[in-house]
């Protein structure tokens, strides 16, 4: 079967659809820790889910298209399968098993890795979440320290705080402060799982223009018109951007590889022996490489998926 594309790299799992993601976690989780609980799981799924939908205290529905529920779903995915490959792989005596508690601590992470959009209800300043493009990191580091400490887990907080800035700009990798090797593992596999599921989306190009363009532009990273001569701006024109994204993942795999440990390899070891995001990846640079010698932005045909609109009222049935 083709895949399609609101589906995750195994064509099995639904990214838009918080239950649907949260059931195969949960699977895998299980699998790893039988007599562990997944009550903080689902409730960082539903919560997660509220959010982005404008159903949770404080703040605005999500109004990114790129950086959107689907985004967070599918990182989440990867980060499971990421910490799943390494549980599953010989440890030596440098290294240990994470457990069921940072297994969770993972997820949860994940989850909240780019919250740093959403816009407070009474943020008058901003007219959209993507202005907020350059400090998204830190904004989300404040809130998931606070949200962790919900779930339990207040001793992890500060940890928290600092793992998120693996999947972004605003601080070096080297200059990240954890405590050990473990959460450098961690934080290596969740910067790995935000480069390596969006890269390997059946839609990432199509996103890259219609989707993320527009956010670089309110980000001040990309330009609004010919007449747009922003300090900062890296892209003149959605063209511009998709032409150069085989160049961004040369630089993406030097940060996979020198920056983050080669992390991608543990989804070998989840997958039986291939890396389905690679593989996926690859055929996306590829057609990017096509796209821009002929410079024609129509052959990009995929119509791209929308968040399910039942997202809440699945996660209910998730046990």
């Amino acid at each position: 079967m083709e895949r399609r594309n609101e589906y995750d790299v195994t064509n099995q799992v639904n990214t838009t659809d918080p239950s649907s993601v949260n059931t195969e976690v949960n699977r895998i989780f299980l699998e790893l820790y039988p007599n562990a609980s997944s009550h903080a799981l689902n409730r960082s799924f539903r919560d997660l889910a509220r959010l982005h939908k404008g159903e949770y205290p404080g703040y605005r529905a999500c109004d990114t298209g790129y950086h959107n529920l689907q985004h967070s779903l599918d990182v989440t995915l990867a980060m499971a399968r990421l910490m799943d490959g390494y549980e599953r792989s010989h440890h030596d005596h440098r290294t240990e098993a994470l457990g069921a508690k940072l297994f969770r601590f993972g997820v949860v992470t994940a989850l909240f890795h780019d919250i740093g959009y959403l816009r407070k209800v009474n943020d008058m300043r901003h007219k959209n979440g993507a202005e907020y493009t350059l400090k998204h990191v830190t904004r989300g580091a404040k809130f998931l320290e606070e949200y962790i400490s919900r779930l339990g887990m207040a001793e992890l907080a500060p940890i928290a705080s600092q793992i998120i800035h693996f999947t972004g700009y605003e601080r070096p990798i080297q200059k990240i402060h954890v405590p050990n090797l473990t959460f450098r593992l961690l934080g290596n596999m969740l910067g790995t799982a935000d480069i390596i599921a969006q890269m390997s989306d059946r839609c990432y190009l199509e996103k890259c223009r219609d989707r993320l363009y527009p956010e670089f532009v309110e980000g001040g990273l990309a330009a609004r018109d010919d007449a747009d001569h922003r300090a900062g701006v890296m892209f003149k024109s959605a063209e511009d951007l998709v032409s150069k994204t085989p160049k961004f993942y040369k630089t993406a795999t030097v940060r996979l590889n020198d920056h983050l440990g080669s992390a991608y390899g543990y989804a070998d070891k989840h997958f039986g022996g291939q890396n389905l995001y690679l593989d996926e990846i690859t055929k996306n640079i590829d057609y990017a490489v096509e796209v821009a010698e002929q410079h024609d932005l129509s052959l990009l045909r995929r119509t791209l998926p929308h968040p399910s609109e039942d997202g809440v009222e699945g996660l209910k049935q998730v046990v």
